[in-house]
């Protein structure tokens, strides 16, 4: 089949990576968001799905709204238009254009967590299985009907980028396997249940900050869930830092308090709303991550409560 290829993010170029080194079909051109500013620079730096198709010799496309490349859409006359993160909704007469619509991978058994971070909510709301989707885009988000599902099981202290790292191959493998059933005419989309739809924004900053008055369970959720981004934080001694690594102590401390630190030669712990959160790993404002112990012995004094 004639493609052209949607996506912006490191995940969506591996799928097109999949597609045009182990499938037949033909990538004609792709679509990405247009370079953005990186770094301290602020210079505009294509996105990983851009360099792809430039070092491939792709023809590619960077509108800065999806309705700026109907046109080239149809003279490019694609018969299906899979697309991963591409950061954009389109509108309808793009969706309208390929014979077989734009066939969307989402990183969640649809209909749960629909929406921007599916695995990061997933991780949070303590789900024990999730998997990757691959639907037929409509104009409500994610709403569409589903071609395929594969289900895996949550890993123990796994973040959510370790979760989408794993979870990327499958979906690219998916995608495949549901182009050529497109192809061959096989392929069947069921309308998703109107039962079990939950919504999945994206993290913010200040949904990241550690409320120490939570479980200690809670709290290490929500820190596997930030890392790599948003990062989950916390204060102390008026300067923020980041916890990249925690997980519930295996005990409980009698008498330490939500925020309150311990400090011990192998290990250092936080209390929380129910029993004790163990810092794994944490980076300071302007340095580099490191073991909760350095940090912790790099303490002066009393190392107080974090705010």
């Amino acid at each position: 089949m004639r493609l052209v290829f949607a996506g912006t993010p490191t995940v969506a170029a591996h799928t097109l990576a999949h597609l045009l080194d182990r499938t037949d079909h033909e990538v004609v051109a792709v679509i990405s968001r247009p370079d953005a500013p990186v770094g301290r620079s602020k210079r505009p730096v294509p996105s990983p799905v851009s360099e792809l198709a430039l070092s491939r010799g792709i023809e590619l496309l960077r509108p800065t709204r999806p309705s700026e490349a109907v046109a080239r859409l149809g003279e490019l006359a694609p018969d299906a238009c899979p697309v991963i993160a591409y950061g954009a909704l389109l509108p309808q007469r793009v969706l309208d254009v390929p014979a077989h619509g734009w066939l969307n991978v989402h990183y969640s058994l649809l209909p749960r967590w629909r929406g921007a971070a599916p695995v990061q909510r997933a991780i949070l709301a303590g789900d024990e299985v999730t998997g990757v989707s691959v639907f037929r885009l409509v104009a409500a988000m994610d709403a569409g009907p589903v071609f395929a599902t594969s289900a895996v099981a949550m890993e123990p202290g796994e973040t959510s980028g370790e979760l989408l790292e794993r979870l990327t191959p499958l979906g690219a493998a998916l995608l495949a396997e549901t182009l050529g059933q497109v192809a061959e005419g096989s392929a069947v989309a069921v309308e998703q249940p109107a039962d079990g739809i939950t919504i999945a924004p994206k993290l913010t900053v200040a949904e990241a900050r550690l409320e120490w008055a939570a479980p200690a369970a809670e709290l290490a959720r929500l820190v596997r869930a930030c890392n790599p981004s948003p990062m989950a934080w916390a204060g102390h001694g008026g300067e923020r830092f980041r916890v990249l690594r925690a997980e519930p102590a295996a005990e409980a401390v009698p008498g330490l308090a939500p925020g309150e630190l311990a400090v011990g030669r192998r290990e250092v712990l936080v209390g929380t709303g129910d029993g004790a959160l163990r810092l794994l790993e944490v980076q300071p404002q302007g340095r580099r991550g490191m073991p909760a112990t350095a940090w912790a012995n790099g303490l002066r004094g009393d190392p107080g409560v974090l705010e």
